[in-house]
């Protein structure tokens, strides 16, 4: 939300032509993973080359990767990924759901705010646009100073929460002038996000025309050798499962944690959630609900995956009611995260 420049620096006692410069103002950007900008095949190829093309994301040397990323991925999977985000595009405004969101969040923070005018919240994606370069760019055309990059990823992991730092960084290091920064961490176990979590739960959960014999806690997946190379993630997600369990006073018997969104022939951490949903199918399960911690905003990953491939896999295998519980969003619970956040990392700067 962009508001009125601040006053200009004096520059009375500079040489003539010298070029004002805006100062005084704090950015707060948030990131977020990136959409393709149109379904269509060369928006899709675009998108997934950078994505794919991202050593913290395929963590294979170049001279394997090069050739299946360019010679085979690029060319088959731009139109089925294509035909997947159709199915949850908003047309409307022809976007990704993860920009629409995100743009709200942005905005709806700037609301929360506004007793701080010299503050400036902004958003970008880590892929495709708006770019993370050109927002930390516009910040520092606005005055800001000091920056608050606030990577939207609850639990850490080098393939999201450390490659929107590198972008940003990459951005930095091509200014003459840097704007001072802030990294807020990882926010797994903040008592506020595990409160907004069960209570956007227990919202959804009186909802439902049923009550769920189980329910799923699912995470966005990661191959198992960077869990093995010392990527905290894992770790992460399973305290925020078991604190979120804990927070609801749901059974831990009837509660499990799984890992989704599995890519290549390599082992994922497991269990697999596709997989889970198929088993507790075909042991008798009738009712199962399915929410997603991991993400700040829903996006194809839940959407597609998993309100439409994993709710067809429950029914085939014998499932009678399935249940997606949306992410927080940008209601009033998930501003409440980022916003206790924000307010919390810029604490000696505001």
């Amino acid at each position: 939300m962009l508001k009125p420049y601040p006053p200009r620096a004096d520059v009375s006692h500079l040489p003539e032509g010298h070029p004002s410069v805006q100062f005084g103002r704090v950015g707060v950007l948030l990131l977020n993973l990136g959409t393709p900008d149109a379904t269509t095949y060369w928006p899709m190829r675009r998108y997934l080359k950078e994505f794919l093309s991202d050593e913290r994301v395929i963590e294979e040397p170049k001279w394997k990767w090069w050739p299946i990323l360019n010679l085979i991925i690029l060319t088959v999977r731009p139109s089925r990924k294509g035909r997947d985000y159709a199915t949850i595009w908003n047309n409307e405004l022809d976007e990704g759901p993860l920009k629409t969101i995100t743009r709200s969040q942005a905005d709806k923070l700037a609301e929360r705010l506004s007793e701080h005018p010299k503050v400036i919240v902004d958003w970008a994606m880590r892929y495709a646009n708006p770019s993370t370069e050109s927002r930390i760019r516009e910040l520092q055309r606005q005055g800001c100073e000091r920056i608050l990059l606030v990577p939207l990823y609850p639990q850490y992991a080098a393939a999201t929460t450390a490659t929107a730092c590198d972008q940003a960084f990459r951005a930095l290091m091509k200014m003459r002038w840097q704007p001072f920064v802030r990294v807020a961490p990882a926010y797994h176990d903040d008592p506020t996000y595990i409160d907004r979590l069960a209570k956007s739960m227990r919202a959804s959960l009186a909802g439902l025309d049923f009550v769920p014999e189980k329910i799923v806690a699912t995470f966005h997946g990661m191959p198992q050798k960077y869990f093995d190379r010392g990527d905290p993630y894992h770790c992460h997600c399973q305290k925020t499962s078991r604190l979120l369990r804990e927070a609801l006073g749901w059974p831990a018997d009837n509660w499990i944690t799984t890992f989704q969104s599995r890519f290549g022939n390599d082992p994922w951490l497991q269990p697999y959630t596709d997989m889970t949903v198929e088993r507790l199918a075909q042991e008798g399960v009738k009712k199962l609900a399915l929410v997603a911690p991991g993400f700040s905003a829903d996006c194809l990953e839940t959407l597609e995956e998993l309100d439409g491939e994993n709710r067809h896999i429950f029914e085939d295998n014998g499932g009678e009611k399935f249940a997606y519980l949306p992410a927080l969003n940008d209601s009033d619970e998930g501003i409440d995260v980022i916003e206790a956040i924000v307010r919390r990392e810029l604490q000696g700067w505001i």
